[in-house]
């Protein structure tokens, strides 16, 4: 596969040679219109319907948590793993970040880049962006397959002007870089890592957190996600709700979500499967990869084939 450059006025910025490749894979950019250079891994070695993976969103996600997904399934079907707006080696510019210019970036992905109805793998908050993606270019999904997604629990986190004002308090530069320094030090990484595992944390994760963070511009998409303005008011509703193609949730305990919403969804969407790995913590395709795997193939096992 070529390397895909859509160029629509972006001003795009260059990769950091510091920051190695999340993926052992071919490595490609775009320049979207509405995020800058957008930086994916792909393998398009095999035939069959595309598969693209989608990462989280918190102090320190890339591409690289989908790497086991990646892995498994790059013999199998053709593959990608974007790095998102502000993420990875994709751009990182001091800019508004929101649901859906992630979103965009992800709808304009599949319709610039893969240019075929493809099966989404998503993330925690990466799921309500694959979601909204969905609702966007509808005729380019699949199915997709939710990994401890966000949206199902009562959270407390500010929105609307609320998220702004706490944005706002973020912004100052003094406060954002304590912050954020502090939330990514190897302790901290580590402590973070430590809520989602029950055992030792894989090799690769915090040294690949600790390297991602320390590049430049790296805290600016961070400080929307904590002041709360990632989130979707009531996804369940807005968003999940609002899909017709078949879903499948996979999840168990999460530090972070409590799933409380999820029975009650569910018995009302006829359309969704879930599936609940235990025990896990919230990031079922590094706990437990082999399991996460087979639960999304006896979910595509159910699903008409093109």
């Amino acid at each position: 596969m070529d390397s895909a450059i859509a160029r629509a006025g972006s001003t795009a910025t260059t990769r950091n040679p510091s920051l190695p490749a999340a993926i052992d894979a071919s490595r490609h950019d775009y320049v979207s219109r509405l995020g800058g250079r957008i930086h994916y891994y792909a393998d398009t070695s095999a035939t069959g319907r595309p598969l693209v993976l989608i990462h989280s969103i918190n102090a320190a996600p890339s591409a690289f948590e989908m790497k086991p997904l990646f892995e498994h399934y790059r013999s199998q079907r053709p593959v990608f793993a974007l790095d998102l707006p502000g993420f990875g080696h994709s751009d990182r510019s001091n800019r508004r970040y929101s649901p859906e210019l992630f979103a965009g970036v992800i709808a304009e992905f599949l319709e610039t880049i893969v240019k075929s109805t493809a099966d989404l793998i998503a993330f925690s908050l990466g799921c309500e962006f694959a979601a909204r993606a969905t609702l966007m270019k509808p005729e380019l999904v699949a199915s997709l397959a939710l990994l401890s997604p966000t949206g199902f629990n009562i959270r407390g986190l500010p929105t609307g002007k609320a998220a702004e004002r706490a944005h706002k308090a973020l912004s100052v530069p003094v406060i954002n870089d304590g912050l954020f320094g502090l939330l990514t030090t190897r302790p901290s990484i580590k402590y973070f890592y430590n809520q989602v595992f029950k055992g030792a944390i894989p090799p690769g994760l915090v040294d690949y957190a600790h390297a991602t963070t320390h590049q430049p511009g790296a805290k600016y998409a961070p400080l929307y996600f904590l002041s709360g303005q990632l989130f979707t008011p009531k996804a369940g509703d807005t968003l999940y709700g609002k899909l017709t193609q078949p879903v499948l949730v996979v999840y168990d305990k999460d530090p972070n979500i409590d799933f409380h919403e999820l029975p009650g969804f569910l018995s009302r969407h006829p359309g969704w499967r879930a599936e609940q790995l235990t025990p896990t913590r919230g990031m079922p395709q590094w706990e437990k990869p082999a399991e996460t795997a087979a639960a999304i193939d006896r979910f595509w096992s159910t699903l008409k084939t093109d």
